[in-house]
């Protein structure tokens, strides 16, 4: 059946090229009428990925819609199957609820609910067939909404929730459907009858009441795979042989969060009615007022709604930071916008920030001008009166309204305000002066409602005005998880494993999250360390939590307050808690009185030509020598100077590499286990926690046979996971499936100045590729350019044509990649450390995190510890011939992350350890042309090293 597949796909490809190059064995002749659905079905023959095609596939309905008979006709008789697979068999999304490993592969390969009745039984697969109960019941009433597009979509939202549908989900239908088709507004209400008014696993918590261990470990199977409350309550009689008495605590606290959660009890944990991450928000306020409304709202939820708040804090320009960051938590920057029918304008912009790209606030903006029509805008604090905006500036009007709603966030503030001179513009010449209040001007509204014209703070209305000009580059640049194809208590993950050959390959995963507590929508990976202000609201008085299995935060601990009232003096001027600076070239910033700089060599305008003369460019004026030192945070050096300069003692480095000495000669283990290396950098004091480069196993160990995470050994033989090549007796080369160009040794120096064996090892260790052979060099890390042992490297030639390249600190050749620099406090790093059972944290961990916010397939993170203390990532484009349009992307990411840094986002920051970084700096690759790209831009020569590079990388994950 995956043959046949295959092989119909191929020659489906094979009909659509000839259509593109004048044949006439074509289905896209059929989409004419419809440019949108002409320039996808015309995108499938550009594209050489199989596994991308059958996405592009999956994803046509969305462009070309069903009404569309002759195409769709066309389309089914050439690749029987594959176009409708998606919306055939509605259980296909629910598979990975199934318990058993054979009930999860018959599912995805089935085509109906009856494939797996035989494998998948119903007593012991609930959740799945709850699922598929559910799609089903959605199948059936949003069929009702025909072709009406924004109907269905609001329908299938009340579906695709794993918990209770909201009641502005439940009303959105009935506003938008019920002139639709009153049978489809019957089925939902039927189904949201029956649906619990709460999530089982919200009371989870309440299990850890029982009495004895076997209810409370039956309480918790109880309340992740039932879903009424009639089976959880007989469930939980028969399981913990009690009747529910309202004096029992388990009963007590189970039937009481059923209903409205009580307001104050001693017993629920300090996070179930918070908003963690709005929380973190609060202590950016500048007025004592919006500081108390925002810890009110966040600690006591339902006790206040955020009318008051957004009336008295969210137009007022001190308050910004704090929008922001509310904004961030609610709805963070996301690149890509797609398929909105009436802000037609903001489609194709796939290297664009927005909050808010979706129908909702598609039909929000259509809402608003209607409003705007009869003759008003009406704010929260004031009406602005205005002319007929259907005769003056439309174009103008309907740009304001997507904007307000669509929400672009490219700028550095990422707010969402129109720029100033725009909106005096539109009211000097639309406003009704006649009806403006005493004193009431363009200029007076606008100061309140849009106080700057920077580019850098506020959103240009010109950039809307006219469509996109990246035109039909679709599937160049795509974004898997946006819009999010997840339930709501899973985050989306790109997909950069690949899969195996029996299962659809999919963009993304969807992996169980954690909410930052009850009130909020925001949520965090499993096992992941989380920071969360306490709830006293204390400023600088932090827990870290554990994101558990249970789906809630747990086994919190208290870190030591930082005393945000100490300011730093820096040139006899007092600079406050959380500030950054520069002092001569060093980035600074200030912490609890710290000041904490990188230690990179400075040399400014007016040094005198002595100065000039000896500058090297490296810290502490170390000369440009390759003598490496190996220190003992599992950093090479390039000579011992700099291993000193950044506050190593001698007794705290070896000369040599790293990678050249052995970990586990002498045997550090005991007899009975085995010493594997595993090679990390530290980034704790490693003299409270030793950054071991070695880690002891038993010699005997069961592994899951199952699990696919391919690993390569030393002898190039390929192995499903790193358990079983250890079981094997086998030595780790590289994490990812063998690459045959990898077979043979060509070495590479990596950034961090490590030799590897092969660029697959690289990439394995996160490492981008320097220069070819083995390290022998170190580049500056200063801005000016002087002489270094780099004049005798020999660099690659740049993956792209017109890019202006970045060189990483350390490094002597320049790449096509987004930068970041960025600075972080160690002693933070160190009571992670210290909470996490001593474990150091390490640049691995660092990257593994930030990787998750790169939401563009076609870049991936690298990035090393430099030489002058600061942590460097790279955001690099995978692909073998990458376009402008992705080079653009992947810098658009390193903005992103940049932002978020800067202004301590809680979306990144909440994280442990990135909740140590204070500050970055962001350099990209400019680039002289960014158009339509792909097709009309010359295959670029990339370096061999680096094609093979991304080879592992595609289908590998270190």
């Amino acid at each position: 059946m995956f043959v046949c597949f295959e092989i119909s796909l191929f020659f489906f490809a094979f009909n659509i090229y000839n259509s593109a190059h004048g044949q006439d064995s074509s289905c896209c002749h059929h989409a004419v009428d419809l440019s949108t659905c002409r320039e996808a079905c015309d995108q499938l023959s550009t594209i050489k990925s199989e596994s991308r095609l059958k996405h592009l596939l999956q994803r046509l309905p969305s462009y070309c819609p069903e009404s569309m008979n002759e195409l769709w006709t066309c389309i089914n008789s050439t690749l029987p199957g594959a176009s409708r697979k998606s919306e055939g068999w509605v259980g296909l999304g629910c598979c990975e609820l199934a318990i058993s490993a054979e009930c999860r592969r018959d599912c995805k390969q089935a085509s109906s609910k009856n494939d797996i009745t035989k494998v998948c039984k119903k007593d012991s697969e609930k959740p799945l067939y709850s699922c598929i109960t559910k799609n089903e019941m959605g199948s059936v009433c949003c069929s009702y909404a025909g072709r009406h597009t924004t109907c269905r979509e609001y329908c299938q939202a009340i579906f695709r929730t794993d918990s209770s549908p909201t009641v502005s989900q439940i009303n959105a239908v009935k506003d938008y459907c019920q002139s639709v088709d009153p049978q489809l507004i019957a089925c939902v209400g039927n189904y949201t009858k029956s649906y619990p008014i709460k999530s089982p696993i919200d009371s989870l918590h309440c299990c850890d009441r029982a009495e004895d261990t076997h209810c409370q470990t039956a309480c918790r199977r109880i309340l992740r795979t039932m879903t009424t409350e009639h089976e959880i309550i007989d469930g939980l009689i028969k399981e913990c042989d009690r009747m529910p008495l309202p004096q029992d605590p388990l009963w007590q606290c189970f039937l009481g969060s059923a209903q409205s959660p009580p307001k104050s009890d001693p017993d629920t944990p300090p996070t179930a009615k918070m908003d963690c991450a709005k929380l973190h928000c609060c202590a950016k306020a500048n007025t004592s007022l919006c500081r108390e409304m925002c810890q009110e709202s966040s600690t006591n939820w339902g006790a206040q709604t955020w009318q008051e708040f957004d009336q008295l804090c969210e137009y007022n320009p001190v308050e910004a930071d704090l929008v922001t960051c509310l904004a961030d938590v609610r709805e963070p920057c996301q690149l890509g916008c797609k398929d909105l029918n009436y802000c037609t304008n903001f489609n194709n912009r796939p290297t664009e920030l927005f909050r808010s790209c979706n129908t909702q606030s598609d039909q929000g903006a259509m809402n608003d001008i209607k409003l705007w029509q009869k003759g008003c805008i009406k704010m929260p604090f004031m009406n602005i009166p205005v002319l007929d905006i259907t005769k003056c500036r439309p174009d103008m009007w309907k740009a304001v309204a997507c904007a307000l709603q669509i929400k672009p966030c490219y700028s550095k503030s990422r707010g969402s305000i129109i720029c100033k001179s725009d909106c005096v513009d539109i009211l000097t010449q639309c406003g009704d002066h006649t009806r403006f209040h005493e004193g009431q001007t363009p200029e007076s509204i606008c100061d309140m409602l849009s106080p700057t014209d920077d580019p850098e703070r506020c959103i240009p209305l010109q950039r809307y005005l006219t469509p996109s000009s990246v035109g039909d580059a679709i599937e160049e640049v795509i974004h898997p998880c946006n819009p999010n194809p997840c339930p709501s208590n899973q985050l989306c993950e790109v997909n950069r494993k690949g899969c195996h050959p029996s299962q659809d390959c999919l963009p993304y995963f969807c992996v169980p999250g954690c909410k930052l507590g009850e009130a909020s929508e925001f949520l965090v990976t499993v096992d992941s360390l989380i920071q969360v202000p306490l709830r006293s609201g204390q400023p600088g008085c932090y827990e870290v939590c554990v994101c558990g299995q249970s789906g809630r935060l747990e086994s919190c601990t208290e870190m030591p307050c930082v005393d945000t009232t100490k300011t730093c003096v820096v040139g006899g001027q007092g600079k406050s808690h959380g500030t950054t600076f520069k002092v001569d070239c060093h980035p600074c910033s200030c912490f609890a009185g710290e000041v904490i700089c990188s230690s990179r060599q400075c040399l400014s305008a007016l040094s005198s030509e002595e100065d000039r003369r000896r500058f090297t460019g490296l810290p502490c004026g170390c000369p440009d020598q390759f003598v490496p030192v190996c220190a003992h945070n599992g950093r090479t050096y390039p000579s011992a100077c700099v291993a000193r300069c950044v506050g190593l003692q001698d007794n705290q480095f070896e000369f040599g590499t790293c990678r050249n000495s052995d970990p586990c000669y002498p045997n550090p283990c005991p007899r009975s286990q085995r010493c594997l290396p595993n090679r990390k950098v530290c980034l704790s004091n490693v003299s409270d926690y030793p950054c071991r480069q070695y880690e002891c196993v038993g010699k005997s160990f069961s592994c899951d046979k199952t699990q696919l995470d391919p690993v390569c050994d030393t002898a190039n033989v390929e192995h499903p996971n790193l358990c079983l090549l250890y079981q094997r007796g086998k030595t780790l080369s590289y994490m990812g499936h063998c690459q045959d160009a990898c077979r043979k040794s060509k070495p590479v120096c990596g950034h961090n100045g490590e030799t590897y064996n092969t660029v697959c090892e690289a990439y394995s260790d996160r490492v981008a590729i320097d220069y070819p052979g083995h390290c022998h060099a170190v580049g500056l890390v200063s801005e000016y350019n002087t002489e270094s042992g780099c004049d005798s490297i020999r660099c690659p030639p740049l993956s792209t044509e017109g890019c202006q390249p970045v060189t990483p600190p350390g490094a002597c050749c320049p790449l096509c990649a987004g930068m970041l620099q960025i600075l972080w406090n160690k002693e933070q790093m160190n009571v992670f450390a210290e909470l996490n059972q001593k474990q150091p944290v390490t640049v691995h961990d660092i990257l593994r995190i930030l990787r998750l916010h790169v939401s563009v397939p076609q870049c991936d993170i690298f990035g090393y510890l430099s030489i002058d203390s600061e942590i460097v990532v790279l955001i690099v484009p995978v692909d073998q011939q990458p376009t402008p349009l992705q080079i653009e992307a992947c810098n658009k990411e390193a903005e992103k992350i940049d932002s978020l840094i800067n202004y301590g986002s809680p979306t990144l920051v909440s994280r442990v350890p990135l909740s140590a970084f204070t500050m970055s700096e962001v350099r990209t690759s400019a680039l002289s042309s960014v158009g339509r790209p792909s097709l009309a831009t010359p295959a670029l020569v990339l370096v061999a090293c680096l094609t093979l590079m991304l080879l592992a990388v595609a289908q590998g994950d270190a």
